[in-house]
């Protein structure tokens, strides 16, 4: 599987570091950029669209709105559809997990890659463990966390024997684990593809590759989780998978590297990789300028308290808590002129909108991005949910 990072000497060093300096200043200024209060409330609503995308690469489509709706145990009646919530919440679930810091250091790891896999496993119903051989049709079941025990086909790649996936793992962790931050950025590419180059679980590989590039690039670009590569990668899904399918690709010539397989198609790869982080990137911040983001935001609310559906002045608490980052409770009759019950009624018919929330009844309010409203406050984040 070598090469496993670009050479010193390659022709296209230059020009992708560039770019991997390009996408770190602008990753750290989008989230500079951002109000406190945004910052975790966008985390949210980005790991929901997160596994929307991941899972819609997968050819399973969980919208976001039924995603929300499974983290709060409310499920579909149909079997199916129930399954692929349950299969959304793990994911959330692991991701979230991730975003805290549960992988800190380890994300191209085996120890680590292993865990990532056992998480989201041991949240699946039974029937999204068995795994089908394509060839013979017989259902084998997966152990979560287990590294494969038979050989596989993927495509027209046929991967490494279960006997070689530990050697070739210690080689993958040995490399990606000791980059610096930067060398990092420019490697995430190289350590998406190799993962899956060597497929060392009988399934979910896609997932799990995709789920540690989320937390390689969290860890190097200290990206607070508010913008997804899934996103990019599911909306150019035929060139994401034909330059995987061309990482496959041995050595073609004498200037094409001193590997096993061609360093021209990685370093292509690598460039799709970093321009559809940066893509990413601008897309998010062109959304979450604060004051579009407020002026949207502000003309749902007057909409909604002119429908009757919200009472007047909701939208001044939002605004507070927008810019504020979270409002204490005792604050709202101050900011509304009025007296503490009629604060309180506000402050409640915006947490059952589901735009407010607080860990307590007496803790601080912040915002929250319901899935379902974020065709008006985040437009062109996912697809609205169709009938």
């Amino acid at each position: 599987m070598e090469p496993l990072v670009l050479s010193d000497a390659s022709r296209h060093r230059p020009a992708l570091n560039d770019l991997a300096l390009e996408l770190a200043a602008a990753s750290a200024g989008f989230r500079r950029s951002l109000p406190a209060g945004v910052l975790k409330a966008l985390a949210d609503l980005v790991r929901a669209m997160n596994c929307y995308y991941s899972n819609l690469i997968e050819g399973h489509s969980t919208h976001p709105v039924d995603i929300e709706r499974a983290m709060k145990n409310d499920y579909s009646a149909d079997p199916g559809k129930r399954n692929l919530q349950l299969e959304a919440k793990a994911h959330v679930a692991v991701q979230g997990w991730i975003d805290g810091g549960g992988l800190a250091g380890r994300a191209m790891t085996l120890d680590g890659l292993r865990e990532v896999h056992r998480r989201f496993g041991e949240l699946l119903p039974a029937e999204l463990l068995r795994v089908s051989d394509p060839d013979t049709g017989k259902e084998v079941a997966m152990t979560p966390g287990e590294l494969r025990h038979s050989d596989v086909r993927v495509g027209r790649h046929i991967p490494v024997s279960p006997g070689a996936l530990r050697r070739f793992l210690s080689r993958f962790e040995k490399v990606y684990s000791r980059l610096g931050k930067s060398e990092t950025i420019l490697a995430a590419a190289a350590a998406h593809h190799r993962l899956l180059w060597i497929h060392p679980f009988l399934d979910g590989n896609g997932r799990v590759a995709r789920l540690m590039s989320h937390a390689v690039l969290l860890e190097a670009l200290d990206t607070g989780g508010v913008w997804s590569i899934a996103r990019g990668l599911a909306r150019n899904e035929y060139s994401y998978k034909g330059n995987l399918s061309a990482c496959d690709s041995p050595r073609r010539n004498d200037l094409d590297g001193r590997g096993a397989l061609s360093e021209e198609a990685l370093a292509a790869f690598t460039q799709f990789f970093l321009e559809t982080c940066l893509d990413q990137v601008r897309f998010m911040e062109e959304l979450a300028q604060p004051n579009r983001l407020r002026d949207r935001i502000l003309v749902w609310a007057e909409e909604e308290a002119r429908g009757g559906r919200l009472p007047p002045n909701a939208g001044k608490i939002l605004e507070a808590v927008l810019f504020r980052g979270e409002l204490p409770r005792g604050d709202v009759a101050g900011l509304l002129g009025t007296g503490d019950r009629q604060g309180r009624r506000i402050v409640s018919a915006l947490i059952e909108r589901g735009v407010l929330v607080s860990e307590s009844a007496r803790a601080p309010l912040m915002l929250t991005f319901p899935a379902a409203l974020a065709s008006r406050w985040m437009p062109g984040l996912f697809p609205e949910q169709s009938n």
